[in-house]
């Protein structure tokens, strides 16, 4: 054996083990703010996350109804404007209108810079035959977020959640995978682990941002599912 094959051994002795995908990292001391937490979806995780005991802060264009709906809420939860919210923020989730998707983040690129981002958002239309996908022209909402905040690190995640059960304080699980797509592995496990404090729920990394679209597309299916089955359904990913 050679100088170089027992070198190699040793090094292939060496390595580590390969990191579980289950070994999170504990999120519970992050601040959370939701942008356009006044809207159904945007208040109900705000209230999750809070009955989950993390720091949350609303926002929304205007700070009086953003510390109203906190006020509703309660559980320590605050209101401020978007660019507050964004400025006092770990993590930034875009729970937004998806008609004012692309200005909302415009208009907060610098406040946003260096910040989580989890985008959250469908776009979708809606006709005579129901809910459709629709296609922005950077190939989804999470990709629109990633080109007007170059300076932040954009992950999407939670577009399956049911509005309604998320805001129902009867309701202590809730039976749903969150899928969490990112470009960088730390920030998606930092969304993963945050799915996970909701009871209930797993985040399951799903892929890169570029196949986000198929994420927010599927979010027509399931209303199509709830209106046929009078259901609030979610989605598990099996064995994993």
């Amino acid at each position: 054996m050679t100088s170089t094959d027992s070198a190699a051994n040793g090094s292939a002795a060496r390595k580590a083990p390969a990191k579980d995908p289950w070994d999170l990292p504990d999120v519970s001391g992050l601040v959370v703010g939701v942008l356009g937490g006044t809207g159904p979806q945007g208040k109900g995780l705000a209230y999750r996350l809070a009955r989950a005991g993390q720091k949350v802060i609303i926002g929304s264009r205007a700070a009086e109804r953003a510390q109203a709906a906190a006020d509703e809420i309660g559980l320590g939860i605050e209101g401020a404007d978007n660019a507050e919210t964004a400025r006092r923020s770990d993590i930034v989730i875009v729970a937004v209108p998806w008609d004012g998707h692309g200005d909302t983040l415009a208009a907060l690129r610098a406040e946003l810079a260096g910040k989580l981002v989890v985008d959250c958002v469908n776009p979708l239309g809606f006709d005579k035959q129901g809910a459709y996908a629709l296609k922005p022209e950077e190939g989804s909402a999470a990709q629109q977020a990633a080109a007007l905040l170059p300076d932040s690190r954009v992950t999407a995640a939670f577009h399956h959640l049911s509005a309604v059960l998320l805001q129902d304080p009867e309701i202590d699980e809730i039976d749903t995978d969150v899928m969490v797509l990112g470009e960088d592995r730390a920030d998606v496990e930092i969304v993963q682990a945050l799915a996970g404090r909701l009871p209930g729920m797993r985040g399951v990394f799903a892929g890169r941002l570029r196949n986000a679209h198929q994420v927010e597309s599927l979010v027509a299916n399931l209303i199509s599912v709830n209106r046929r089955y009078k259901a609030h359904a979610g989605l598990r990913v099996t064995d994993v």
